[in-house]
């Protein structure tokens, strides 16, 4: 019987094929920070726990990030945010210093995500709103959801 194997770099590729990163620093909890992306650039983020990354830590404890979605109404495309901190525990340690990487997939996903970049950068808490490579990203399987 032939064994199969899962090529996690191809699948990576494919997630991110169609897709824009932005990395952010952003001091407020998750939901709240969801919550004023939904008031103030009228937009609806849904926490979706059961999509939540998980990793366990050398201590072998179980950390969830919480990962909030909003699908676009008219063209099909949808925005990802994930919570990049759990208590100690960072879910991306090549960006340790992000909270938040905001993907965006759509038809015109670069074009979008400058735009979203500007608008972050207008919003007080915020810190910082920059393109992320997703090349960049050596653990960037934790994002598969």
């Amino acid at each position: 019987m032939a064994k199969l194997v899962l090529d996690m770099d191809e699948m990576t590729e494919n997630f991110f094929s169609e897709a824009a990163l932005i990395g952010i620093v952003c001091p407020l909890l998750s939901h709240r920070f969801c919550g004023t992306i939904n008031r103030l650039l009228d937009m609806d983020f849904v926490r979706r726990q059961e999509s939540d990354p998980r990793i366990i830590s050398s201590k072998k404890e179980e950390h969830f990030f919480h990962f909030y979605e909003y699908c676009l109404p008219l063209n099909g495309g949808r925005y990802a945010m994930y919570r990049l901190k759990s208590d100690n525990e960072v879910l991306l340690p090549e960006v340790k210093q992000l909270d938040y990487l905001w993907m965006i997939e759509c038809a015109d996903y670069e074009e979008k995500a400058q735009e979203m970049i500007q608008l972050l950068r207008n919003l007080p808490d915020v810190q910082l709103a920059q393109i992320i490579d997703p090349d960049r990203l050596k653990n960037s399987y934790h994002l598969l959801v």
